[in-house]
């Protein structure tokens, strides 16, 4: 949907007169899985897709919500922009307004928000922190309210905390608000340093692949995961004062790793460990123009993910699987939270329709389901459209 039909819904929709337009991307990781909330690295990068959001504010008491993706609509009073409507879509948008709410600021007046997204729902590319941001974004100059982009980061994080109950790292949210066109960002989950990283792909491509098995974060297993990161920290501590993952090497790992007593809590700390380790090497081989170690680096994630997280499943498997048969496929792993979703894949530009084809093929044979594809292009962060 181009920007002037947008801005006809919103008319349509809401009536004439002044209204401005924002937009946030999803996001897809390169390399760095199930890292940032253990304090470790991450390398994603923001997509050309994401959340529009278009906002007028109101003379009126109230805020109105409406999307061109889902059918509920809702109309809220601004004193109870903090308290969650059943487990409808809107408490995305609520849950952002709740932080600044929480930050002593009071709404005197309304406003009127039309929601669009062409991220495709359930597929682990961050439909939500890209709501999440855009809103943020949209609330914050709309009411000129002067915060922060770190800031609103954190409270975009928050809202998925507390309004969706997934204890997600910050990932997501700095991506879609930090993205940088044409660049990755490696960025450090623990202290917030980042870099922004040329994504040079000479003759590749970025292709992601929807195995339409969508994820579900919410699900409990997510949740789980974080569990069981925090008790391996636990298991370690008597035998190096850690606080996180994160904070010891590979190496150090090894030498330590018998400590943690059962064999599902190590081997979730074996992935976490190794992938901040694959993470950093990757972001050398990257820098320095070597591809096809990159991809190694990817495909070694993807096993990891499988063998050590138990993440992956039998749909991201088997896309992986056909992926890497491909001759032109540098690198093929499971993006996102897992148990459904995306894949990502570095495809030579000669080989993506040959992928596509073939890759779609074998997996809707093997698994019923008809993948979608997308050759991706790195976008910017969150920002004001009109």
């Amino acid at each position: 949907m181009t920007i002037d039909q947008l801005k006809e819904k919103f008319i349509e929709k809401y009536g004439e007169g002044d209204f401005n337009g924002y937009f946030s991307p999803g996001r897809v990781n390169l390399i760095g899985e199930h890292t940032d909330y253990n304090g470790g690295f991450v390398f994603p990068c923001a997509l050309s897709f994401g959340i529009y959001c278009l906002i007028r504010k109101t003379g009126r008491k109230t805020v109105r919500f409406a999307s061109l993706n889902m059918d509920f609509e809702a109309e809220v009073s601004v004193k109870e922009l903090n308290k969650p409507i059943g487990k409808e879509w809107v408490n995305y948008l609520i849950g952002v307004f709740a932080q600044f709410l929480k930050r002593g600021i009071e709404f005197e007046s309304g406003a009127d928000i039309l929601i669009y997204g062409d991220v495709p729902n359930g597929a682990g590319l961050s439909s939500s922190a890209a709501l999440e941001v855009v809103t943020a974004v949209a609330i914050n100059e709309t009411y000129n309210l002067g915060i922060g982009r770190l800031d609103l980061i954190k409270m975009s994080q928050k809202a998925e905390h507390e309004f969706a109950g997934v204890m997600c790292g910050i990932m997501d949210q700095f991506t879609s608000c930090m993205g940088k066109e044409n660049h990755a960002i490696f960025l450090n989950c623990d202290t917030l340093d980042f870099e922004l990283v040329p994504v040079k792909l000479d003759g590749a491509k970025i292709v992601i692949s929807n195995t339409n098995s969508p994820h579900k974060l919410d699900s409990g297993k997510y949740n789980e995961r974080v569990s069981e990161c925090r008790a391996a920290v636990e298991a370690i501590k008597p035998y190096k004062p850690i606080s996180a993952l994160g904070e010891i090497s590979l190496e150090e790992f090894n030498k330590l790793e018998d400590k943690i007593e059962d064999d599902t809590i190590r081997r979730r700390a074996r992935h976490v460990v190794s992938e901040i380790k694959r993470t950093q090497d990757a972001i050398k081989e990257l820098k320095a123009g070597n591809l096809g170690n990159f991809g190694k680096l990817m495909n070694e994630s993807h096993d990891s993910l499988r063998d050590d997280y138990e993440v992956t499943g039998f749909e991201l498997d088997t896309m992986v699987e056909e992926a890497r048969k491909i001759d032109g496929v540098i690198g093929s792993r499971m993006t996102g939270g897992g148990f459904g979703g995306c894949t990502v894949s570095l495809v030579k530009i000669e080989a993506i329709d040959t992928f596509i084809k073939q890759v779609g093929e074998n997996y809707e044979a093997k698994t019923g389901l008809k993948p979608e594809f997308y050759v991706a292009e790195i976008s910017d962060g969150g920002k004001k459209l009109f």
